[in-house]
């Protein structure tokens, strides 16, 4: 039930823009609110109300600083939904492998191209 609440929480545009930001490191509520509220043109208590829901949703940690409140990426609940997800890689882990053997041909082609012009 918890990954099902996990996809709840990552199907808002704001809260993975917020991770995003925290995927970088610890960041300052000012700061995420700054770049939030540029992009998505939302208010700072509605960034706020996102940074609460990532909070109690494990999905980030705060600590204060003074009067400031940082913010981190909580990893577990992430590792939740990668497990969630493991039983689906095999969908498109077959076509990137694929995808790569194309890729790797079609670079070798325009090498041996190349080379056979520079031959001429």
């Amino acid at each position: 039930m918890r990954t099902v609440h996990a996809f709840d929480v990552l199907g808002d545009p704001v809260r993975r823009r917020i991770l995003e930001l925290l995927a970088a490191g610890e960041q300052a509520s000012g700061d995420i609110s700054a770049v939030i509220q540029d992009e998505f043109g939302i208010s700072q208590p509605a960034v706020s109300q996102h940074l609460r829901v990532l909070r109690e949703s494990g999905f980030a940690s705060v600590r204060a600083e003074g009067t400031r409140r940082l913010y981190a990426v909580d990893a577990a609940p992430l590792r939740e939904v990668d497990a969630w997800l493991e039983r689906f890689r095999g969908f498109w882990e077959q076509r990137l492998d694929a995808l790569g053997t194309e890729l790797a041909r079609g670079k070798r082609e325009r090498r041996l191209r190349k080379e056979a012009n520079e031959d001429e």
